[in-house]
């Protein structure tokens, strides 16, 4: 086999890993969530027990990036290829984290009944999903124009961030526990917005081999 042909496949490998990575982190989100509004204990501690395997993919990815590196000297395109990979594996398992902190926040509001409808952040985690989503298309695809999507949506969230602050608030009178953690969580989907904007970036500079900041 050439080595232009092994190293082809690497990346490729490497490709499949953050994909599966992007997944993982988009199931858990989605996981969270569900914990939250079902108030289901179970899941939410499933969810942080599981986040260690999500770790140990983004550890796997790095290793395997810098190997890549130094073993193949690749060309500026492929660099690119393998530090955006890097990058990206970075912002996916922070968004993990957040996964983490939904559900512990979900633990630490109990069972007592929410003091009002979860609409806006509903919308939010909504919002979220399909940006993580639609960026391990667009990282896949090597597509800016499903990119700059993805950094488009973030604006959304930052309303909806602003409109369930301020809701949450209005009736912080009422159960202030439960409020500080509403609005955590509200900060935690509006941070899983920004990283996905970041994966957005990351595919501009893999492509284009510049950096662009979207969220001007």
């Amino acid at each position: 086999m050439a080595v232009r042909e092994k190293f082809e496949i690497e990346l490729l490998e490497l490709k499949n890993k953050l994909i599966k990575l992007g997944l993982q982190t988009s199931a858990a989100l989605t996981a969270s969530f569900g914990a939250l509004e079902q108030q289901d204990f179970d899941l939410a501690l499933e969810i942080i027990e599981e986040d260690v395997k999500i770790n140990l993919l983004e550890e796997e990815i790095n290793d395997f990036a810098i190997l890549l590196i130094a073993k193949q000297q690749p060309v500026a395109s492929d660099l690119r290829r393998i530090i955006s990979a890097i990058k990206i594996a970075a912002d996916l398992e922070r968004m993990a984290d957040f996964a983490v902190n939904i559900a512990k926040s979900t633990i630490r509001i109990g069972k007592e009944p929410f003091i009002k409808p979860l609409i806006h952040l509903k919308q939010m985690h909504g919002l979220t999903i399909e940006m993580i989503d639609l960026s391990i298309q667009a990282f896949d695809k090597e597509d800016i124009v499903l990119a700059k999507e993805v950094s488009e949506m973030d604006d959304e969230v930052d309303s909806l961030y602003g409109e369930a602050i301020k809701s949450l608030l209005e009736r912080a009178n009422e159960n202030m526990a439960q409020v500080t953690q509403l609005t955590f969580i509200a900060r935690y989907l509006e941070r899983t917005a920004d990283h996905a904007t970041n994966i957005a970036e990351n595919i501009f500079y893999m492509v284009k081999g510049r950096h662009y900041d979207l969220n001007e």
